[in-house]
C-alpha cells in the first residue's frame, strides 16, 4: 500500500444469510486497515440479514432508494456512478445466486448492480459467493463466475460447512478473515 494513502472500500452484501457477518466483516477491514474508508451498499434482501445499529456510525449504509433521493434533474448526482467513482475497491460479500447471474448477465436494477455495471474494470473488484450447495453445484453456477473472473474480478471461494438450511457442503461464504487478508493483499497492488 501507499504510504499515507487513504483507500475508499465498497462493501455490498446481496440476499444470503451470510449478510449476518457484515458487521464482522467492516470491524475487521477498519481495524486491518485504519487508513480505508468503508461505505456500504445493501440489496432490499440483504436487508432481512443485518442490524443496522451494528454497523459503526463513521460508516455509511445505502440501498436502492437511495439511488433515488439525489437525482431529481438533469445534473444531479447519480448515486451509483458517484459511489463507482468514490470507491478504489468493491467487495461483494456475500454475493448470492441471483445477484451473480444478473452481474454476469450484464443486467442493473438495483444499485449495486448498477454501481457493478459501471465499475472501472481496471479497479479491484473481490465476490464471495454464498448459496446452497445445490445452487453452488449448478452447471450455470461455475459458467457465471468465469465470466466475471474474465473481467478480472476476484473469487474468494466458498467453504464447505453446515449451511443455514440444514444441508452440509460447498457453498457457504469464505470465513471474514480470509475475505479481509484477501482485501489486504489486494491493496498492497495499488
Amino acid at each position: 500500500m501507499a504510504e499515507n494513502k487513504s483507500y475508499n472500500i465498497l462493501i455490498a452484501c446481496t440476499g444470503s444469510v451470510a449478510t449476518i457477518k457484515l458487521s464482522l466483516l467492516t470491524e475487521s477491514l477498519l481495524l486491518n486497515n485504519k487508513i480505508a474508508q468503508i461505505r456500504i451498499i445493501v440489496t432490499n434482501h440483504a436487508k432481512h440479514f443485518y442490524n443496522p445499529e451494528d454497523i459503526p456510525k463513521n460508516v455509511e449504509v445505502y440501498c436502492d432508494e437511495d439511488e433515488w433521493k439525489t437525482w431529481n434533474k438533469r445534473g444531479d448526482p447519480v448515486l451509483h456512478i458517484e459511489l463507482a467513482k468514490w470507491a478504489d475497491m468493491l467487495v461483494i460479500a456475500p454475493l448470492d445466486a441471483n445477484t451473480l447471474a444478473k452481474i454476469a448477465n450484464g443486467l442493473c436494477d438495483n444499485l449495486l448492480t448498477c454501481v457493478v455495471r459501471a465499475w472501472d474494470i481496471k479497479k479491484p473488484l473481490i465476490f464471495c459467493p454464498a448459496m446452497n450447495t445445490k445452487m453452488w453445484d449448478h452447471p450455470i453456477t461455475s459458467q457465471h463466475i468465469s465470466i466475471l473472473e474474465s473481467w478480472g474480478y476476484t473469487l474468494v471461494p466458498c467453504i464447505a460447512k453446515t449451511l443455514m438450511c440444514g444441508d452440509t457442503g460447498i457453498g457457504a461464504m469464505a470465513e471474514v478473515q480470509t475475505i479481509t487478508q484477501r482485501v489486504l493483499d489486494k491493496l498492497k497492488s495499488l
